[in-house]
C-alpha cells in the first residue's frame, strides 16, 4: 500500500493529527528509513520543461511533512546540468532537500556494499507512472471470474 494517501490526509488535518501520527508510525516502522524518489516535470511541478510550471503545492506539503519525519527523499529525474541545478534551487526555497539526486542514499549503499544505477526506494513518485502488480490475476483470468 502506498504512503502517499496517508500523506496527503496527514497535510491536510495539520501537525499532532491522529493521521500524522499514523503517519510517522508507518514510516519509522522499518529497519532503515523510508525512502521516496520524485520526479520533477510534472510531479512537483506543471510540465512546461525546460520552464517549470506552476507548482504542486499540495506534493510540497506532503514532501515537507514527510521530510520532517525523516523520510529519505531521492529527487528522481531527467534533469541534467544546468536544468538540473535550476530544479534543485527551486525545490530548495520550497524547503524541500534531498538526500540524493538521480542516485542511491547512503544508506542504500552501505547496506548493500555498492552503488547499483538503479536508484532504490520504497516508492516511485512520478506522472508517468504505472503500477505493475506481481501475482495479480491476469486479464483472461479476470474476464473467466
Amino acid at each position: 500500500m502506498s504512503i502517499l494517501p496517508l500523506a496527503l490526509r496527514a497535510a491536510a488535518a495539520g501537525p499532532d493529527s491522529m493521521e500524522e501520527k499514523q503517519l510517522k508510525a508507518l514510516v519509522s516502522s522499518g529497519e532503515r528509513p523510508t525512502i521516496i524518489a520524485v520526479d520533477f516535470d510534472g510531479t512537483l511541478c506543471e510540465n512546461r520543461w525546460p520552464d517549470f510550471g506552476p507548482e504542486n503545492r499540495t506534493l510540497l506539503d506532503v514532501l515537507l511533512l514527510l521530510q520532517r519525519l525523516g523520510v529519505l527523499l531521492v529527487l528522481w529525474t531527467c534533469r541534467e546540468c544546468e536544468d538540473l541545478e535550476a530544479a534543485l534551487d527551486w525545490c530548495s526555497q520550497r524547503g524541500i532537500c534531498f538526500e540524493a539526486v538521480n542516485d542511491n542514499c547512503r544508506c542504500i549503499t552501505e547496506l548493500f556494499g555498492w552503488n547499483s544505477r538503479k536508484v532504490h526506494a520504497d516508492e516511485y513518485w512520478d506522472d508517468r507512472a504505472v503500477a505493475i502488480c506481481c501475482g495479480a490475476p491476469s486479464r483472461s483470468e479476470q474476464e473467466e471470474s
